[in-house]
């Protein structure tokens, strides 16, 4: 009989946001797949769980996918972690989930930490529908091209980065929306620093440029007001 293949959401910066179930699933498999080793190791570590290892990345995905399946088709327990947050949410892992769906093995998503609903409630925007379009391209052109075609978009947007980008893409913002729209940045969720930043992207443009801040950040947009007619 194959094993199961646990989806084990972690926390996104508060270790102390992890759930009891989380880490029962760890105890309790034959072995850990996590995305880099040096995370990987201070989540166990911090928990006190010793477990078999391997890591699933970009860089080796379809070779450790191949192992993987191999461990959970000989009747062994996995858990699949990435460096913070749901694994294969913006994350690798996806052809795992896809290939062991084929073989019909057995998947159970572990709920827990995530950045998207909690930028999401303290926007001060509607909800009710939002665009979840995640990472933009990281060339100048073509990002700017997909921010002129979301300016058309009704819903709350919401946008992902890394930390390095966050200027870059607050400029690319405001010369794209100026003022004609609410912007929140919800920066480092979770940990000490954690703030919610409110303005337009002109706003915010300015202040992250004066300001050498960086860390996780999630950009909500606030949707194109229609106005209705008389």
């Amino acid at each position: 009989m194959s094993g199961v293949l646990y989806l084990v959401a972690t926390p996104i910066g508060n270790l102390d946001d992890i759930t009891f179930r989380a880490l029962s699933v760890l105890r309790s498999v034959d072995l850990v797949v996590y995305e880099e080793r040096r995370e990987g190791e201070r989540l166990l570590r911090h928990f006190q769980i010793e477990k078999p290892v391997e890591s699933l990345n970009e860089h080796n995905e379809s070779a450790a996918s191949y192992n993987i399946l191999a461990h959970l088709k000989n009747g062994k327990s996995v858990a699949l972690v990435s460096d913070c947050g749901t694994p294969v949410f913006s994350d690798p892992g996806q052809m795992l989930v896809r290939k062991a769906i084929e073989q019909k093995i057995k998947l159970v998503p572990i709920p827990g930490a995530s950045s998207l609903m909690p930028a999401l409630t303290v926007s001060g925007f509607s909800i009710d529908q939002f665009l979840f379009y995640g990472w933009l391209s990281p060339k100048k052109e073509r990002r700017r091209a997909e921010l002129k075609q979301l300016m058309q978009e009704r819903r709350t947007i919401v946008l992902m980065d890394t930390p390095y980008r966050l200027v870059p893409l607050l400029r690319d913002l405001a010369e794209t929306f100026a003022d004609t729209r609410r912007v929140c940045v919800a920066f480092d969720l979770t940990m000490p620093d954690e703030q919610m930043f409110y303005g337009t992207a002109t706003e915010l443009h300015k202040k992250f440029s004066a300001k050498e801040i960086k860390g996780e950040f999630v950009i909500v947009i606030e949707g194109r007001r229609v106005e209705r007619k008389r």
